[in-house]
């Protein structure tokens, strides 16, 4: 747990802004010049594509015969638990480090990306040319992308009327997934498609789609809380902004200056988590299909939705509500223990803790515990997480039925967002959502290419899987 706090930590972020460090990105982007040539996102990308084709094709002539693991099959009965077998581009996730977008871990993300004026935290544009293209931008092309995004914000009106007719009662991400697959009326890929075109043109399309629903996912996210929570009134897109101040603003939370680099720190952070989570991989296996990316994201929505994927930062919250409401000030260690064992004798997990993956503290908790260290320490929620994060470990570890006692990113992120005023629960998903979408929707892109085939995995029942195992 000590190593994961220094590795979240600020000495160790501000160790990051050295020259070695600035070296490495300049190496890192290839010692690439900003200055002599201006490009958008989509020319970089085009420019790249070539060399990225011609790589995939040589790895797959020259090793494409080699075995590179081993199914169990407890792997197959167990939902295909680290069965290694997706090509995800933007991230990787190590069991004892975690996560890297594409190689650079969360506090090197914080300190190389771009940040808006005055800001701290790192804009998510910055993280999505970087998913993309595999270079750190310039803040003026952060810029330019902020403004582009904010040019492709309106959402059509029958879209808007779709969303005002929805309940009240019905979930705001079932709100949100009916909106973005209402959006394939505008699909340009589907469009394109449908009149026939080139394979080499499918990722132009894709492209295309991509930019115009992530900028739309704040005003649809926002026009759903204002329906279900306010009065149903969402202020227009500032086209000079970026797009997290927009999306804190449209929740109505742009005054709050905190807030805005919260939803700053909040979007980066949840965009990706390599390609075998549920909301990644329903969208890669949809989009495989030649499905629309309104399409295929919604269908990595309706997984992100479910209570062991994105549901779970609403379930954490409320879980921690029930505890303040049992224990009220006494956040003494036994206080904590004792309700910790009180939730596993019932039968039930302590929410926000274990991964499929991690083996330690995720660093998407510890950017976040940083964030709430600096800027609301006193908060009483916050003292009560911090004395679950102290004691949590211990008594899962003595449990013995977890292989990852720690906390993962959904343990913290309710906390905050409760600090400054969005209480409603219920709603968390539908920003893990839209944080999900700058993830995903680039290796959808790339999917498209270099040519991806639809996935399409060996299935057998469990009689045929006897026999395959008896002859071994």
């Amino acid at each position: 747990m000590a190593s994961a706090v220094r590795f979240g930590s600020s000495a160790f972020r501000s160790s990051l802004a050295a020259p070695a460090f600035n070296a490495r990105i300049a190496a890192f982007n290839g010692a690439r010049c900003y200055s002599a040539k201006a490009q958008t996102l989509k020319e970089r990308f085009a420019e790249q594509l070539p060399e990225k084709i011609e790589e995939i094709k040589k790895l797959r002539k020259d090793h494409g015969h080699k075995v590179i693991g081993e199914v169990t099959l407890d792997q197959v009965y167990g939902g295909a638990r680290g069965i290694k077998s997706l090509v995800w581009e933007g991230s990787v996730l190590d069991s004892e480090e975690g996560i890297r977008f594409r190689g650079l871990t969360i506090p090197e993300c914080q300190e190389a990306l771009p940040k808006a004026p005055g800001g701290k935290e790192p804009l998510p544009e910055g993280l999505f040319w970087l998913l993309l293209t595999g270079e750190v931008p310039s803040e003026q092309q952060v810029r330019d992308l902020s403004a582009e995004w904010a040019a492709r914000s309106d959402v059509p009106k029958f879209v808007e009327e779709l969303i005002d007719r929805c309940p009240t009662s019905l979930h705001p991400m079932a709100q949100l997934s009916i909106a973005v697959n209402a959006l394939e009326h505008e699909s340009s890929f589907a469009k394109a498609y449908a009149k026939g075109i080139n394979k080499k043109e499918y990722w132009g399309h894709t492209y295309e789609d991509s930019m115009d629903l992530i900028a739309k996912l704040p005003t649809i996210a926002a026009r759903i809380y204002q329906n279900v929570y306010k009065d149903g009134k969402v202020v227009p897109v500032q086209k000079d902004k970026d797009y997290s101040f927009n999306f804190a603003n449209q929740l109505g939370f742009g005054d709050n200056k905190a807030f805005v680099e919260l939803m700053r720190l909040y979007l980066t952070i949840h965009t990706d988590h390599e390609g075998g989570n549920v909301s990644a991989h329903a969208t890669h296996l949809v989009g495989s299909a030649l499905s629309s990316p309104f399409l295929s994201l919604a269908a990595g929505l309706n997984g992100l939705a479910g209570p062991l994927h994105g549901l779970a930062n609403q379930e954490v919250l409320n879980w921690l509500t029930k505890m303040k409401a049992s224990v009220g000030n006494d956040l003494s260690d036994k206080a904590i223990t004792d309700y910790l064992w009180t939730t596993l004798n019932a039968g039930q997990v302590v929410p926000g803790y274990g991964h499929a993956v991690l083996r330690k503290t995720d660093p998407r908790y510890m950017a976040q515990r940083e964030f709430a260290q600096k800027h609301l320490p006193d908060d009483p929620m916050f003292k009560l997480v911090s004395q679950v994060y102290k004691i949590a470990p211990g008594v899962l570890t003595e449990h013995g039925k977890t292989k990852n006692p720690f906390p993962n990113v959904d343990a913290h992120s309710g906390v905050l967002l409760q600090h400054y005023g969005l209480t409603e629960s219920s709603y968390y998903t539908v920003l893990f959502g839209v944080s999900r979408a700058i993830g995903v929707l680039p290796q959808l892109i790339i999917d498209r290419a270099v040519g991806a085939p639809i996935e399409r995995p060996k299935s057998f029942s469990t009689e045929k899987w006897a026999q395959i195992v008896a002859k071994l």
